[in-house]
């Protein structure tokens, strides 16, 4: 395949979008056939958020927040009041009785909070003079507030008042956030997770207190994500995937993924090298509520939520770490990787015999450290049901860079951002072409003043 090589650093003023590109049809199902490069950061792109079904957000280094027409590539709007990097972005949603409203929320590495208007570019509220930089923000629609993560915990409202605060003693500050029932929050800081949980008061006031910490983790959490309302999942830098009870926060399950341990391994041997971290670190998860896919150093790993057992994984996937993942169906998945490609993969049987892999790959009941409660002993392979491998479907290269992440708009296609300081759109050929005729035929009807329709 042709690798377009679209890098180079550009003037903040300049926005440019690319002639429509072709990948071409060597793969027959890749449908991202057709690509339109974007222009307009002049740092990395690390954040993509979608507004409604026709926009989408993106931000990075450059300070810069940029508001994109995804069916057309038109930049709609530039953003401007950060002085530094953005290192987090989110929506904010407000429904009144008139109508329904999203906002977006951004923070910054000059300890800054904004609240943007997406449809006229306004910094509608600042919050000024942090105490530290946020990390992440977490949105809670069902009490109308959200929450901002950084050495301490703060939850505000919508006009951007603040409601209460924790700190923390963690080195690191929290990292990721997600919520869980019953008002909770869960906090990623170092190696431990928090649970938080809000009180609303009869004055409709806010207060929080910590409930418990888990510190099952031996190393830093990378990932944490909520799976349904009676599950949340964590990933750490050792390879460590652990499933929690959202409601007491127990542990359900916890698997150690050692990609480079063989089949004949036994749990008795001892290692003489350890692992290298980019081989076990868990950078991403995503769900669909039946499937966790971690994302863990160069490879990929689909668990089942509902048997508790692995269903398909590849070693290898891409030629570095893979940044962030996607379920598109439960047989189908994408992934993007600090090699610059974007990848398609489908669940196939796996032939006989079996890809090397680790006793504690499938003994995901085995908890295998000292001061855990007994567990059932680990199931031998073949009592676990068939797993299936990942086989490439389309490889999708067009950035020069690390690709960060990436956001799927259905039919319209998916959006990419990069370390190459640009946007990609990736969309079907034959629907664009299509879309394209159409738009012709009608110009050349209004034209000739027909009334009626060429078809």
């Amino acid at each position: 395949m042709l690798r377009w090589i679209l890098g180079g650093r550009e003037s903040h003023g300049a926005v440019e979008k690319s002639p429509v590109l072709c990948i071409g049809e060597e793969q027959p199902q890749n449908w991202f056939t057709e690509l339109q490069v974007l222009k307009g950061h002049f740092d990395i792109v690390r954040f993509l958020v979608q507004i409604d079904d026709f926009r989408c957000a993106s931000a990075g280094d450059d300070g810069l927040i940029f508001v994109w027409n995804v069916e057309t590539g038109e930049k709609l709007l530039e953003l401007r009041g950060h002085s530094q990097q953005i290192t987090a972005l989110t929506t904010l949603t407000c429904t009144t009785e008139d109508a329904t409203h999203t906002s977006l929320i951004s923070a910054s590495s000059d300890r800054t909070l904004s609240l943007w208007d997406p449809d006229t570019g306004n910094r509608v509220q600042t919050i000024s003079d942090l105490q530290s930089s946020v990390k992440c923000l977490l949105v809670l629609e069902r009490l109308c507030v959200w929450v901002s993560g950084a050495a301490e915990l703060c939850v505000w409202n919508k006009d951007f008042q603040l409601q209460c605060q924790r700190h923390n003693q963690s080195d690191t500050g929290i990292t990721s956030m997600i919520e869980l029932p019953k008002n909770c929050i869960a906090a990623a800081m170092d190696k431990e997770i928090v649970i938080y949980r809000l009180t609303v008061s009869t004055d409709f006031s806010l207060s929080m207190a910590e409930m418990r910490c888990l510190s099952d983790h031996q190393d830093n959490i990378r990932a944490l994500i909520l799976v349904d309302d009676g599950l949340f999942a964590s990933g750490s830098h050792v390879g460590e995937l652990i499933l929690w009870d959202s409601t007491d926060w127990n542990i359900l399950a916890y698997e150690h993924i050692l990609w480079e341990e063989s089949q004949a391994d036994t749990q008795s041997e001892i290692r003489l090298t350890a692992p290298k971290p980019s081989e076990m670190s868990i950078q991403h998860l995503t769900t669909n509520g039946k499937l966790i896919l971690a994302a863990v150093g160069s490879g990929l790993y689909v668990y089942s939520v509902w048997t508790k057992a692995v269903v398909a994984y590849r070693r290898v996937a891409h030629d570095s770490n893979i940044l962030h993942t996607m379920l598109l169906s439960d047989s189908e998945l994408m992934s993007c990787s600090e090699d610059g490609s974007l990848r398609m993969w489908e669940m196939q049987d796996l032939p006989l015999p079996a890809e090397p892999a680790s006793p504690g790959f499938f003994g995901m009941w085995s908890f295998g450290r000292s001061g855990k409660a007994p567990v059932p002993p680990t199931k031998k392979i073949m009592e676990l049901p068939s797993v299936r491998t990942l086989e490439l479907t389309g490889d999708l290269i067009g950035h020069s860079g690390a690709v960060q992440m990436f956001l799927s708009f259905g039919e319209m296609g998916l959006v990419t951002c990069s370390t190459d300081h640009l946007l990609i759109l990736w969309k079907n050929r034959e629907r664009q072409s299509h879309l394209r005729s159409l738009a012709l035929f009608k110009k050349l009807e209004d034209n000739d003043g027909l009334g009626h329709s060429v078809f």
